[in-house]
């Protein structure tokens, strides 16, 4: 299956928008004072749903990523 150059892209960019986004969360979920992810330093279902969250989103948006990085070199071909 051949995908065009610009859902390639899109593909692409999407991978990486979904990384910086899940960073960014992710820092700030282990940065919380609000007492939403630790309860006196304890970790809360709060966090470990959201960190559980976080990382199947890293890993799908790796794979969209993977998938429009190899569309892409297919089409420089």
């Amino acid at each position: 299956m051949k995908i065009g150059r610009r859902i390639s892209w899109f593909l692409f960019a999407f991978g990486v928008w979904s990384w910086v986004v899940w960073i960014t969360f992710t820092k700030n979920l282990f940065k919380d004072a609000s007492g939403l992810a630790f309860d006196n330093g304890e970790p809360t279902a709060y966090l470990w749903i959201h960190l559980t969250l976080a990382i199947v989103s890293f890993l799908l948006g790796t794979a969209i990523g993977v998938i429009g990085f190899r569309g892409i070199r297919a089409n420089r071909r």
